[in-house]
């Protein structure tokens, strides 16, 4: 199944928060992708549809505009980016782990400052979506191939409806196909029944 690149996003625990050394070096570093790993994207009908992300997905992934952001908001000026090495992304096995050095603005501060005192725990990243493919019978969809990844995000409202619009779109579609499916199935059995009075 083709699905039009939409922008998306997920979140993920920020982990190894803060580096140990001085304040002013504003580094901090951790997980934007967990590869593998099922999670509930949304829910409807009582059915839980999943999405996983393939180890293999991120491999020609276009970072090059890639930015560090506060929430995925343009409002709040950016933080990092790889254009200038500031943000470093690297694809291990079991994931994407980010290192950046934040910009040394108001911002930039105050951000740091969250994630040192815990304030701030969740990343997220934004990424357009190559190929992927739906399996009917588990509702998983899984990320076979990422286009694009826009940017990396430290969040503070990690919650799943805020930050998958594009998801529960998709989900939405996948559970209108499958409702429909079953009423076909039921209508011809109805008629053969009809039929073979």
């Amino acid at each position: 199944m083709k699905i039009k690149p939409e922008i998306q996003s997920r979140c993920i625990e920020l982990r190894n928060q803060t580096s140990n050394e001085s304040d002013n070096q504003m580094r901090i570093s951790g997980v934007a992708v967990v590869f593998e790993s099922p999670t509930v994207l949304y829910e409807y009908n009582g059915v839980k549809y999943k999405e996983i992300i393939d180890r293999k997905a991120l491999n020609n992934a276009d970072f090059s505009k890639c930015c560090l952001k506060y929430n995925h908001t343009d409002i709040v000026p950016v933080l990092a980016r790889t254009r200038n090495g500031s943000l470093k992304t690297s694809i291990k096995d079991h994931g994407l782990e980010f290192e950046a050095q934040l910009f040394n603005t108001t911002a930039g501060k105050d951000v740091y400052t969250l994630i040192k005192e815990g304030g701030l725990d969740k990343c997220s990243f934004a990424f357009t979506t190559k190929r992927s493919e739906y399996d009917v019978k588990t509702h998983t969809r899984k990320i076979l191939e990422i286009d694009k990844v826009f940017d990396i995000s430290i969040v503070d409202n990690p919650a799943y409806d805020d930050t998958s619009v594009e998801a529960r779109s998709f989900f939405e579609l996948q559970n209108q196909k499958e409702k429909q499916a079953l009423e076909n199935v039921v209508r011809k059995r109805k008629l053969l029944l009809i039929a073979t009075y």
